[in-house]
């Protein structure tokens, strides 16, 4: 059975992932919010005999009304800054499109290094001789895609930034900060220095956003421009990897001790923790295929967000937060497993 309530939730996307494990924690009591509506577009996800809410159990709507309540109303850094984030942390490459000198009508598409200045902008040092240089130099209008330096596939973000690429060229201090920023981000880049390469930078006219299924939008350059990359992305996939290769029993005893509708059943099968920033966790579930009760017309794989108990600004306040929120999810399972011994004795 498949319902459609899932398309109005922004922050469920579909992943893919397999490895089993199984724990039982129950969900804590959660705050009473008020639910956000969304009014977004919505994917025909086929199949056919799709339902609706009426045609479910109370005790099935009341599970899928407290979680997608609970995941519209988690706290999240918010477009601007993920965008900015995304753009700082990247690896430092990603893919110009151009409009082709050689191949009048055609865009062109290189993969080429870049850094961001202190205002966002990608900066990039260019050889007279690419296709790419030629190509600007004769139309100035250019877009660069940049994905999530883990993206794996459609679950994950990438963003599209476009406007005009010029070389810079009238102040010589100017150019001695690029090259400190570019060689920050490409410490091997001794081409930096070569006669015939020159810095350039791009000029950000308009944003297109993908962070996810079901999660995309615009962002205005002021905006970007405005935000401040979020501080525990910088260092957060290490938490991440951390976690997955060595706590991944506890990242399960999270999600289902804070998420609602989760507990119980083993139903969580795997939680992998795809990214964390100051506010939180996304996290990519493995749901129990067998069990199409708990929540009825969830994919077998999607993603939910676990917020941290407040906003976080260093390395060490991570830690702590999972640290107490691990132990948290701890304390409610010895007392569920000692209410259940009671209850059989």
């Amino acid at each position: 059975m498949k319902i459609l309530y899932y398309a109005v939730l922004a922050a469920v996307s579909v992943s893919i992932f397999g490895r089993n494990g199984c724990n039982g924690f129950r969900t804590m009591t959660h705050r009473k919010v008020q639910t956000v509506l969304f009014h977004a577009p919505k994917h025909d996800v086929g199949g056919g005999g799709q339902s609706t809410m009426e045609e479910l159990s109370p005790e099935q709507k009341e599970r899928v009304s407290a979680f997608i309540e609970h995941q519209q109303n988690v706290p999240k850094i918010g477009f601007a800054a993920d965008v900015r984030s995304l753009v700082q942390y990247n690896h430092g490459f990603a893919c110009m499109s151009t409009n082709s000198k050689s191949n009048t009508g055609f865009p062109g598409g290189s993969v080429v290094g870049f850094a961001v200045d202190d205002d966002g902008s990608p900066v990039f040092v260019f050889s007279g001789m690419s296709s790419h240089t030629q190509d600007i130099l004769k139309d100035p209008r250019c877009s660069l895609t940049v994905a999530d330096k883990n993206f794996k596939g459609a679950a994950d973000g990438r963003v599209n930034l476009m406007g005009t690429c010029h070389r810079i060229k009238e102040d010589n201090d100017e150019i001695d900060k690029i090259r400190q920023i570019y060689l920050a981000k490409h410490p091997g880049a001794f081409w930096v220095e070569f006669g015939d390469f020159f810095f350039y930078r791009m000029q950000i006219i308009a944003i297109r956003f993908v962070g996810g299924f079901a999660r995309a939008g615009s962002v205005t350059p002021e905006d970007y421009r405005s935000a401040s990359p979020d501080p525990i992305m910088a260092f957060g996939q290490a938490i991440a990897d951390h976690m997955n290769d060595d706590h991944s029993s506890a990242t399960i005893a999270m999600v289902n001790h804070y998420i609602p509708s989760l507990d119980g059943d083993c139903y969580v099968k795997e939680a992998v923790i795809n990214r964390v920033d100051s506010l939180g966790m996304d996290i990519k579930i493995t749901r129990d295929t067998e069990n199409n009760d708990r929540l009825p017309g969830q994919p077998q794989q999607f993603k939910v967000r676990l917020p941290f108990p407040e906003p976080i600004k260093e390395r060490a306040g991570v830690k702590s937060a999972i640290v107490e929120m691990t132990r948290a999810s701890a304390t409610m399972q010895a007392a569920d497993d000692k209410e259940e011994s009671t209850t059989e004795s």
